[in-house]
Parts: C-alpha cells; structure tokens; sequence
C-alpha cells in the first residue's frame, strides 16, 4: 500500500490532469493555468492555450460535476485584430482571473508584446459574450486580479509588476484609473518563496471576513526556478495588512506531471472555487496539463497560523 503524502495539506485528484492536449478538439503547443468559477451547477474553467503558431488566447472548458470538462473549439478572448489592443496583444493574452463581482464577471488577463506585459479587464455576464474594458495597469505588470466587492467605497485588486516580484494592492473609483498603490506581499530570504511571489486565484471573503489569497512563490535554483502554492490571511478592511502567511507551501510538485514538462518543477493556479470549507483548485502543472486538488479552509488557516508573525 503506497504510504499517503503527508507533505502537502491538499488532496489531488486521483484522475489527474482534468484536461491535457487529447482533450482538445484542435492542435496546440501548450496547456498552461486557468481561471475558475461556478455558475449555477456547471463549472467553468478559462484556459491559457498556445496556438501552434505560438499566439496565447483563452479558451472555456465546462464541466456538470469539476472533473470532466469539455473545452470550447473557439477562443473566448483571442489577441485582438482592434487597433486599441492590437500593439500589445500580438503575441497573446494568458492567465485569466475570474471575479463575481454582483451581477456579473470581471476578467482580468495577461496581454505580452514585444512591448512588454500589461493587465487586461474585460467581463461577461453569460460567458457567452465579453467586452473587452480595456488595459488596467502600468507597463510591465505580469498578472493581477480583481477582488470580488468594494473595500471601502472603492474597487481594489491585486497586481505583480513584473520587475520586483512582490504583490501589491491598488484602488479605483472606475475601474480605469488606479492608484493608492501599497505593497502587500515580498519574497522573503530563506523560505520557500525567497525569489519572487504573485497572486494566483481571486481572493476570496470568508465567513469571519478575513481575506483568504492563494499566492505562488518561487525559488530559484541551480535547476531552474522551482514554482509552488502558499497562502495568506489579510485584514478584512485593511487587505494591505498580513494576518498570517504560510511558512511552508501547501502544494509542491512531486507527481510526474508536475515535475516533468515544458517548464519542469511548476504547480501555478489562477482560479479556485469554494465550496462551503472545501476549496477546489484548479492548477497547471509543468507538462502542459490542468489538474485539481482539494482542501479545507481550515486546514489552510491551522497552516497559516504556524507563522508566528514571518511575514
């Protein structure tokens, strides 16, 4: 009987990865991270596929019970043809974050030129349509998300810059100018996320009103970076303010096809979903793949806990 892994407090799926190349309808290059949410019974993943002409865009893949999905044939937010988004689009767009936000969803992505990298937002009411609200960010920031209410009066997302590798927390009253600008989370010397850190899904309110965020952190080595999943507590009214943080990932590549791949050693989420005290993540995994893992918020929070203020 193969011994249980009580390394990582998450449990993967035994059918992993939810969607792999033979999954797709069409040929591509890469599978690589998705954003996640549930709307109404159905479960909705927006995957980053590579063409094989090397464009990124974002397909949907549906699922009736979050194991088994069917990935749409067509893009739902391509590198757009517009001459708004054209200049910094033309090598793709990647990372999708879904937010619920009232009555509707919020989109934030990833937009790569040979210009740089700049956050998208778009959003959707059906996933059947998306508007594209135009880029949110300064030049050269890697990924972002929205969080799902007002703090205060004021939309609020996170963001990582890709120079620095720290998140950071910014503020609008319009959803197209931001500012208010305060850094929330560094790498931090000895630990495992000692090289660089960014938000994975969005984050999420819990019952006591703490935000929960989900957050990679990556440590350089004589290898090749080595990528993996931790998470942080924050102020409720406050989410520049660290509660606790985990001194110790809660996922780590150990399987085979987390380990081996286009990009070895790689676990990346950008999207959850909860479901009471069970959270659902959906992550990519270093040989093109998109696996699920579960666990508990409590679980999660004992592991916070331990951090005894190493923030």
């Amino acid at each position: 009987m193969p011994r249980k892994n009580q390394f990582d407090i998450v449990h993967r799926w035994e059918g992993n990865p939810v969607v792999n190349m033979e999954d797709l309808s069409f040929r591509a290059l890469d599978i690589c991270n998705a954003g996640a949410v549930k709307v109404g019974d159905t479960y909705v993943l927006l995957i980053t596929i590579e063409s094989l002409r090397g464009h990124k865009n974002l397909y949907l893949a549906r699922s009736p019970d979050s194991h088994y999905f069917e990935v749409d044939d067509e893009p739902f937010i391509k590198h757009s043809a517009d001459k708004a988004y054209k200049k910094y689009e033309e090598i793709g767009v990647m990372d999708g974050r879904i937010t619920p936000f009232e009555d509707t969803y919020y989109i934030t992505y990833t937009a790569e030129s040979h210009h740089g990298f700049r956050m998208g937002l778009a959003r959707t009411d059906d996933f059947d349509n998306v508007t594209r609200l135009g880029f949110i960010s300064a030049v050269d920031t890697k990924g972002g998300t929205l969080f799902p209410e007002k703090i205060n009066g004021r939309y609020a997302r996170l963001e990582r810059p890709w120079n620095g590798g720290r998140i950071w927390i910014s503020y609008s009253d319009d959803l197209v100018y931001w500012g208010g600008s305060e850094a929330v989370l560094s790498p931090r010397p000895g630990y495992w996320d000692t090289s660089r850190v960014g938000d994975a899904m969005p984050p999420i309110r819990l019952k006591d009103r703490r935000w929960m965020v989900i957050y990679y952190g990556i440590k350089d080595t004589s290898a090749g970076p080595l990528f993996r999943i931790g998470a942080v507590f924050l102020d409720p009214d406050n989410p520049a303010k660290v509660l606790a943080r985990t001194n110790v990932p809660i996922l780590s590549p150990r399987k085979d096809y987390e380990r081996v791949g286009d990009i070895p050693n790689l676990v990346f989420s950008c999207g959850g979903i909860l479901e009471g005290e069970k959270l659902l993540l959906y992550y990519g995994a270093s040989s093109s793949c998109i696996c699920l893992c579960s666990t508990t918020i409590g679980k999660i929070d004992q592991e916070c806990m331990k951090s005894k203020g190493d923030f």
